[in-house]
């Protein structure tokens, strides 16, 4: 009986270099007025970029009551299910750890607004994905740093934005127009000790005639070996995410329910009734791909789906409210069967379905003993 903690790597031990620390220390205590800090941070895959964005957000609730998280790196997230742009408001000190114990991820959270970008890398439709992390921020601007806001939340609510680690070709023009366009307060860079990974000195963002205010803070990789040369975190982007799909559709099930294993989650999921949800009541949208009105009833079923809500302003800007499963589609009565955690009154705001690339975890189907419907036992050759 596999459970997530016989198969994920093993756990490493965190350590805060006192130079990270610094760092996290000078955002907090830059300024004793308003505004508060935004804080960006960036540098190469696997250089600790998510590790000191938990540290900072740790240092700055030291000071705040509150902070700000906004997530654009879809691959990689931080308290959400992958495929998500997501802002999130933080109030508790975060737990350092790489490894969960169970299917109960700690560190999943409900975010305050978030989109359905539907994919694990911004490379298919970089235009899509810059907009909905510009409305990202502009929501942040409208609800926290208005004067009236600010002297709601008292000291402000600072903000920390996560990167992706693609910092070459199209991953550099993103970051650049993300940074002009946000104007952080501070922006920290890990370098590693492979110079030609490392993003260029300096306001590398603006041009020569430009000026800025903004702190930039460099640091280095946290890990180095004993001639100074960073030793880059090495993960499992891949089982990273199917750890996080099973921990949100996790809270589909009962919290009572001991689930500690694989096999015990994708029984629960198997016996979970799914909601209905008439067809005809809701809009189908496909991202990133066109699928023929003939085939959307099978490129939906066994898939993952965002629960969106349409913009009213006619803009391409639908907020997610969260995901789910679509268990199963019956053509003649036109009812959609779904899973998901999403409470049924929010649920019933929902009039968009989101299909992209986000994908139910492979294992969660090929359990043993477990009959999955969306897996066939026995295939018989074409001619």
């Amino acid at each position: 009986m596999a459970s997530v903690g016989e198969t994920e790597p093993p756990a490493a031990g965190i350590v805060i270099p006192e130079e990270w620390s610094n760092a996290a220390h000078t955002i907090a205590y830059d300024s004793i007025s308003c505004p508060p800090p935004i804080a960006l941070v960036c540098g190469p895959k696997n250089s600790g970029k998510t590790t000191f964005s938990r540290h900072l957000l740790n240092v700055l609730l030291q000071r705040y009551k509150k902070v700000a998280y906004l997530d654009t790196d879809v691959g990689q997230t931080e308290f959400t299910p992958p495929g998500l742009l997501s802002l999130t408001v933080i109030d508790k000190l975060l737990v350092d750890s790489l490894s969960w114990p169970d299917l109960t991820i700690p560190c999943l959270k409900t975010p305050e607004r978030c989109f359905f970008f539907g994919d694990i890398s911004s490379k298919r439709d970089p235009t899509t994905y810059l907009t909905y992390i510009f409305a990202l921020y502009d929501y942040y601007r409208k609800e926290y740093c208005m004067f009236d806001k600010i002297e709601r939340h008292h000291a402000g609510v600072p903000l920390v934005i996560n990167t992706p680690g693609w910092v070459k070709g199209i991953g550099y023009d993103i970051l650049v127009d993300m940074l002009k366009y946000i104007s952080p307060t501070h922006v920290v860079k890990i370098c590693i000790s492979t110079e030609s990974k490392n993003l260029p000195v300096g306001v590398f963002w603006l041009d020569e005639d430009d000026s800025t205010s903004t702190t930039i803070i460099e640091v280095n990789s946290a890990r180095q070996d004993s001639f100074k040369r960073s030793v880059l975190v090495q993960k499992d982007a891949r089982l990273m995410r199917d750890l996080r799909v099973m921990a949100y559709f996790r809270q589909c099930c009962p919290s009572q329910l001991n689930i500690t294993t694989i096999r015990e989650l994708a029984n629960a999921l198997a016996a979970q009734p799914p909601f209905e949800i008439s067809v005809s009541s809701i809009k189908i949208k496909h991202l990133h791909c066109q699928v023929p009105k003939t085939e959307i009833f099978y490129s939906l079923n066994a898939t993952i789906v965002g629960l969106a809500i349409s913009s009213e302003s006619g803009e391409n800007l639908s907020p997610c409210i969260g995901l789910g499963i679509v268990r199963g589609i019956d053509t003649f009565r036109n009812i959609l069967y779904l899973i998901t955690p999403v409470p049924p009154d929010s649920l019933e705001k929902v009039d968009l379905l989101l299909q992209g690339f986000i994908q139910i975890p492979t294992c969660l189907l090929q359990v043993q003993g477990c009959v999955s419907p969306y897996m066939s036992a026995n295939v018989l050759p074409s001619d």
